[in-house]
C-alpha cells in the first residue's frame, strides 16, 4: 500500500468497529491496484456520529462506510439520500461530493443480488417466490432489491409478527407474510430460501427451520458469514439445493464505496475470496 500527501482516504465508522472486516477487504484492493490510498477504522461512539460525518470534508476524507450501530441514525444526518437508502430507512455508504456536503447511499441490497447471480448463475428473480426469514434492516435491503428486480413473490416469516406486518405494509405487493408458527409452508414452492437474521451465526441460537417443503431446485442462501457454512447452509446443500454463503455479499456491497472512494472499480475475485475467508478464520491473524 503507497501512502503519499495525496492519497484519497475513507474508512468505516462503527460502536465497536474492530471486528468489521472493511479494512482488510479495502486493503486487499488498495494493495492488489497499487492505489495511493488508506482505508481505516473509525470507532465513532453514537453520539458523536453526526460530528464524525460533518467532519469528514474536513478531514479531506472521499467518504466512509457505516457498519452497526449507525446506519438508521445517518439517514437522517446527511444531506441527500439516494432512493434505495430511503426506501430502505438506513445507509451503509457516505460520500463526500465536490461541494463538501454528504451523500448517502445503500449499497447492502445490490450486494445481495449480486452475490447471489455469483453463487447461482442459473438463478432468475423471476424463476417464483422467495422466502426471507427476518424483518430487520438485512431484511429490508433485500425486499426492495427483489421488488425492484421484479420478484413475483416475496414471503416474509419473522419470529415478531408485528415487524413483518409493517414492513409488508409498508412496501406493498409483493410482499406477503407468513406466521412463524407456519414458517415451513412458506417455502413450498420458491425459488430463493434467505435467511437475512443472525439466527444460526456463531454464538447466536440455531435457526430453526424444517426444509422437508423446500423444492430441492431452490437456491438458499444465508447472510451469516461466521461460520462461512451455518447449518442451515449445511442441511440444505446435504439435501441437494445450491447454497450461496453471507461472504458475497460482504464482497459485493463494497464495491460501489470502492470505486467511488478511490476511482476504480473492483473486482470480486476467487482470490479474494480465499483471502477474506483466511481473515475470518483468522481475525487476529
Amino acid at each position: 500500500m503507497t501512502i503519499s500527501g495525496a492519497a484519497r482516504i475513507a474508512g468505516v465508522m462503527g460502536w465497536p468497529v474492530d471486528h468489521s472486516l472493511s479494512p482488510r477487504l479495502h486493503g486487499y484492493w488498495l494493495d492488489f491496484y497499487a492505489i495511493d490510498g488508506a482505508y481505516i477504522p473509525l470507532a465513532v461512539h453514537p453520539d458523536r456520529l453526526e460530528d464524525a460525518l460533518r467532519a469528514l470534508p474536513a478531514l479531506g476524507f472521499a467518504g466512509a462506510n457505516l457498519t452497526m450501530p449507525h446506519k438508521e441514525k445517518a439517514l437522517k444526518i446527511v444531506d441527500i439520500c439516494d432512493e434505495a437508502a430511503t426506501r430502505i430507512g438506513a445507509i451503509n455508504t457516505v460520500v463526500v461530493r465536490s461541494d463538501g456536503s454528504i451523500e448517502g447511499r445503500n449499497t447492502d441490497g445490490r450486494g445481495f443480488l449480486q452475490s447471489v447471480h455469483a453463487g447461482a448463475p442459473q438463478w432468475r428473480v423471476g424463476d417464483g417466490p422467495v422466502a426471507l426469514i427476518g424483518a430487520g434492516g438485512a431484511a429490508r435491503a433485500v425486499c426492495v432489491t427483489l421488488q425492484e428486480a421484479g420478484s413475483p413473490e416475496i414471503r416474509i416469516t419473522n419470529r415478531t409478527a408485528e415487524r413483518a406486518g409493517v414492513l409488508a405494509c409498508e412496501f406493498g405487493s409483493p410482499i406477503i407474510t407468513v406466521p412463524w408458527a407456519e414458517r415451513t409452508t412458506a417455502l413450498e414452492g420458491v425459488s430463493l430460501l434467505v435467511n437475512a437474521t443472525t439466527l444460526g451465526m456463531s454464538g447466536q441460537p440455531p435457526l430453526d427451520l424444517d426444509l422437508d417443503l423446500l423444492p430441492r431446485s431452490a437456491v438458499v442462501t444465508d447472510i451469516v458469514y461466521t461460520p462461512l457454512k451455518t447449518a442451515l447452509l449445511n442441511e440444505a446443500e446435504t439435501r441437494g439445493n445450491r447454497i450461496v454463503d453471507g461472504l458475497g455479499m460482504l464482497l459485493h456491497q463494497a464495491r460501489p464505496g470502492f470505486a467511488t472512494y478511490f476511482d476504480r472499480e473492483p473486482e470480486v475475485t476467487t482470490a479474494l475470496r480465499e483471502h477474506m475467508m483466511n481473515q475470518i478464520e483468522n481475525p487476529h491473524g
